[in-house]
């Protein structure tokens, strides 16, 4: 069904990685980024990535949003395959479907804060389910709407950078450190954020080095060597030094 849960009332799988492999391949050498990755997410669930630099915590992130493809395996994104289609299709599914949530770079730095939110809903090509001024109001942005990106507060180019990763109400939300450059404060603001989402149905993924994202996370991936475990609650309590 469409919106992520059965005629049962049970919640499936929103995302869905299967089988995910993803080479680069430089002159002679060859580098195998992620080796075999299945994973899922259901609706209203939070999940955490974690793992040592150059695990493949960002190669995977992007397969999954469609701004990568994957060399072998698949992607389902609300029950649509959103791989190996070409760029204009994961284009159109990814603006439909998916928000992204970048440590940086979510916002235009020529555009309004409230012009980067209408950008994604242009693009979706049909009404936008949200307006950009009510966005900005939920994550307390409302009178920073016709700022620049140059004139925020770290904690305030955060929240803006999620209104622009929610400003289209996705099924899945993949955020790539989201927290990584922020105060312990406004750390705790983007994940409640991010939380209230899931709350509300939406499938959440992080990709983090952070404790306190890992505390509020259902379930714990962990990639190494492009390779995922995935953690019981029992082995993350007794293991708190696992986030790398």
């Amino acid at each position: 069904m469409p919106d992520g849960t059965h005629a049962d009332g049970v919640a499936h799988d929103v995302l869905r990685a299967r089988e995910l492999y993803r080479f680069y391949r430089a002159g002679e050498e060859e580098t195998l980024a992620l080796r075999g990755v299945s994973l899922r997410v259901r609706r209203g669930e939070t999940v955490a990535v974690v793992g040592p630099s150059g695990a493949g915590k960002s190669t995977l992130l992007a397969c999954l949003a469609g701004l990568d493809e994957p060399s072998g395996g698949e992607v389902h994104v609300d029950g649509v395959r959103i791989s190996h289609r070409p760029e204009t299709e994961r284009a159109r599914l990814r603006a439909g479907h998916i928000g992204v949530l970048l440590q940086s770079r979510n916002l235009l730095p020529h555009l309004s804060v409230r012009d980067n939110v209408r950008l994604p809903q242009r693009a979706r090509g049909r009404g936008a389910p949200v307006s950009a001024e009510e966005l900005l109001a939920r994550v307390g942005l409302a009178d920073r709407s016709h700022a620049l990106p140059s004139e925020l507060s770290g904690g305030e180019l955060a929240r803006a950078g999620l209104a622009v990763a929610l400003a289209n109400a996705p099924a899945v939300l993949l955020a790539d450190e989201p927290t990584g450059e922020l105060d312990g404060e406004t750390e705790r603001l983007v994940l409640s954020m991010l939380r209230e989402r899931a709350a509300e149905g939406c499938a959440v993924l992080i990709v983090t080095h952070s404790r306190e994202a890992v505390r509020i996370a259902d379930r714990v991936i962990t990639l190494t060597d492009g390779k995922a475990t995935e953690a019981r609650r029992q082995d993350r309590e007794e293991a708190p030094d696992a986030v790398g």
